[in-house]
């Protein structure tokens, strides 16, 4: 539709149609004239013509005629046949009769019909034949028949030439009479057209209309020049427009004093945030943020500081907490509230709430004197503390009044055991930042055991956490944290320190094993983590076939590119790659195909009840059979029974570890470990 708008419908293709269709009518009528005319003059020669071959022969006849002369007629009509167009000659006696007579047929042409209609078929001459002393007396009749085909020929190729040449040079003058009028108008006017479409409704006099070159001071300038000078018009007047709408709108919407969101237009935001919360099935937070002891700041320093103590805040909350999961808005006196959606769980809602605290309690300074404060945040979480708006709010402003009863510049959350749980994840977070400097980090190590030729022939380094106070803390509770936080990537690189020094100990005392280290996904976004690996490889002088890095599924779901790409570089080094938990996660074969994986680890949840359960048997199964259909080798982990080992051994998986050989050990027991179970191997073998 709106190519034929942009066709059919312009003005220079109509004009077009219309001078062509002009040139083409006029051309075929003044065509059609010559033609006319010419035929005219064409059966006006034909007669001519006839009137002189009968003139030159008449006295000829006539002696014939008179003197019964056959053979002299003879002589007369064959010299007329001479003649193209004579069809039929004779010289009649006065009774009729034929002293000569002679005739052949008419020539056969495609545009008869045409040529009869125009010039008849053919012309018929008749003559008297008198002679000149005695007029009065007949002595008979010459007859000519003329054929008009071959001066119609003529004429036809010549109506041909006439009618193209003349709708030719119809149709070039319109062509060119339509060039001039494109140059000067159209095209100037499709500019115009162009430049009109650039222009902003929002915003009119942003970019005007752009005069055609050459038109400055001509109709079209004019025209052009009277246009821009109403959208500059219209420009000002919507201007005008907007700031009284802002102006009214600010005045409803937002907070006088802070120019944050007014109480009311934050609930409107809320109720939209928490639909949008339910669909995308996220937590969401609402923070209430009340100034402590505000009441002493405007006794002591007056209303102005306070008023600057709140803008002073409202910039502070803007700055420390931008982009579009927040909303931020006063609520009234010293009170603000923040949401925060799409948080995955309240540790989130916490880290917020830490920062807000770390930012309202910046020194502020103030004609020459400091001034300190501290806030109390009292928050609520959707949809576990309340689903409706005006509730949600209420729990989190009850939070904040019971939390100033507490005390000052602290959080709390409107349940209590979610309070607790989130405050020793806090204080966990703490100590697991210092454990490493007060090594209190320490490493294990598993062996991974041939099945087949029941041999150790690597370890598995894992991480333990020994805590003063908490004792042995599970790695699968301090090990997110850590993530979280983005420790990991401190304590991984130590893990990989400690790991390559062990393996060089060990190769130094003839055990040379390959050591598996976990990689996290946090460590694998880094940019430095392959010249972290290779570098420390390089400092311990190990070979880098005796390191394995294991890595999870989820690792490299985020930027599967990015880490792809480095995984490829460290295992062309001579690294070793496996996937560990297999199957626990979103496996892919298309994912296997772009991995540098060798090594494919059965997580251990499918071995402990391996043969008990027949989907967990028959998943492990699966697992072996792909790793063997790839060419990876397939390691089993949490092996802890002899019929377990045996029945992995019988299918075909390769390597395992588990609390069946031995449970993760300190480096001098592993070194005893291993002394005594190729001892035990090679007494079976004997």
């Amino acid at each position: 539709m709106q190519k034929s708008f942009e066709v059919e419908n312009r003005l220079g293709y109509r004009i077009l149609r219309w001078i062509l269709a002009v040139a083409l009518v006029s051309g075929v009528i003044v065509s059609a004239i010559q033609v006319v005319l010419d035929a005219q003059r064409v059966s006006a020669d034909l007669d001519n013509q006839a009137q002189q071959t009968i003139a030159m022969v008449r006295d000829a006849a006539t002696q014939a005629v008179f003197s019964i002369d056959a053979d002299l007629a003879n002589q007369v009509v064959d010299g007329l046949f001479a003649r193209e167009a004579v069809l039929l000659a004779q010289i009649l006696h006065t009774n009729g009769e034929p002293l000569s007579s002679r005739e052949r047929p008419k020539a056969d042409s495609a545009f008869n019909p045409l040529i009869n209609a125009i010039f008849d078929s053919r012309r018929q001459f008749t003559t008297v034949l008198t002679r000149s002393g005695d007029p009065g007396t007949v002595y008979g009749h010459f007859v000519v028949h003329y054929d008009t085909v071959p001066s119609a020929h003529i004429w036809l190729s010549r109506a041909m030439i006439t009618f193209t040449s003349v709708v030719a040079t119809a149709v070039i003058l319109g062509m060119v009479l339509y060039f001039v009028f494109y140059m000067l108008l159209t095209r100037p006017l499709l500019r115009i057209v162009d430049s009109v479409k650039q222009v902003n409704p929002e915003h009119p006099d942003d970019r005007l209309v752009v005069t055609p070159t050459g038109h400055e001071k001509d109709e079209l300038g004019l025209w052009v020049s009277a246009t821009n000078t109403l959208l500059i018009a219209i420009g000002d007047s919507q201007k005008r427009h907007r700031e009284a709408e802002d102006k009214v709108s600010r005045l409803a919407r937002y907070d006088q004093l802070t120019g944050l969101l007014s109480r009311d237009s934050f609930m409107e935001l809320l109720k939209a945030d928490i639909e949008e919360s339910k669909h995308n099935n996220t937590l969401l937070s609402v923070i209430v943020c009340g100034i402590d002891d505000f009441k002493s700041i405007n006794d002591q320093c007056g209303f102005r500081t306070g008023d600057f103590t709140l803008q002073t805040v409202a910039d502070r909350l803007i700055s420390t907490l931008s982009g579009s999961r927040f909303t931020i808005a006063r609520l009234g006196g010293d009170q603000f509230v923040i949401t925060e959606k799409g948080l995955k769980d309240g540790f989130q809602a916490a880290d917020t709430a830490e920062a807000i605290l770390a930012t309202v309690s910046e020194t502020m300074g103030l004609e020459g004197q400091s001034i300190s404060m501290t806030a109390t945040l009292g928050i609520a979480l959707y949809p576990s503390d309340a689903i409706q708006p005006d509730r949600l709010l209420q729990s989190a402003e009850q939070t904040m009044m019971l939390a100033k009863q507490k005390g000052r510049d602290h959080f709390q959350f409107y349940v209590a055991s979610i309070d607790q749980e989130i405050r020793d994840r806090k204080q966990l977070e703490k100590d697991l930042s210092e454990a490493l400097a007060l090594n209190q980090l320490y490493l294990v190590y598993q062996p991974q055991v041939n099945l087949e030729t029941k041999r150790v022939i690597g370890a598995e380094a894992l991480l333990r956490w020994d805590h003063p106070v908490r004792g042995l803390v599970p790695p699968d509770y301090f090990i997110p944290v850590a993530e979280n936080n983005g420790s990991i990537v401190e304590i991984g690189q130590w893990v990989l320190e400690q790991a390559c020094l062990q393996a060089r100990l060990w190769a130094d005392k003839g055990l040379p094993l390959r050591i598996a280290v976990n990689l996290s996904a946090v460590q694998l976004r880094q940019d430095r983590i392959v010249d972290d690996i290779l570098g420390t490889l390089k400092r311990h002088d190990i070979p880098a076939g005796r390191l394995e890095l294991e890595v999870t599924e989820t690792s490299f779901m985020t930027n599967l590119a990015d880490a792809v790409a480095k995984l490829h570089t460290l295992n062309r080094a001579g690294i070793s790659i496996a996937v560990d938990d297999f199957g626990t996660g979103y496996s892919s074969l298309t994912y296997l195909k772009k991995m540098p994986v060798q090594h494919l680890k059965i997580d251990k949840q499918f071995i402990r009840d391996l043969l008990v359960n027949e989907e967990d048997t028959r998943i492990t199964n699966t697992i072996i059979d792909l790793g063997r259909s790839l060419n990876l080798t397939v390691v089993a982990e949490g092996v802890e029974t002899a019929e377990q080992e045996y029945y992995l051994t019988q299918r075909g998986c390769k390597l395992a570890q588990g609390y069946f050989f031995s449970k993760p050990l300190r480096p001098a027991d592993f070194e005893a470990f291993v002394q005594e179970f190729h001892q035990k191997t090679v007494e079976n073998d004997a």
